[in-house]
């Protein structure tokens, strides 16, 4: 859906308080978790202006944020594990 959040605690609100232990904790970890959330307000706010980009740029975007959001589980799945 158009302009729907993504965050991480969005994405993974069962996980919230192990993701504010390891933004916290885990310096590569926040910065990661920094650039996944900044890059999904991105994308929503040009989804909501009607995508002013170019289709290849906006895939490009939405890919980078699903790769992110991959390895961001990852480490949040080692860390409740």
């Amino acid at each position: 859906m158009l302009g729907e959040k993504h965050s991480l605690l969005n994405e993974f609100p069962q996980s919230a308080v192990i993701i504010k232990k390891l933004i916290k904790t885990d310096g590569e970890f926040a910065e990661a978790a920094k650039t996944y959330n900044s890059l999904d307000e991105e994308i929503r706010e040009l989804e909501l202006e009607g995508s002013p980009i170019d289709d290849e740029l906006m895939h490009q975007k939405k890919s980078k944020r699903a790769a992110l959001k991959d390895s961001l589980y990852s480490h949040i799945q080692k860390a409740e594990a």
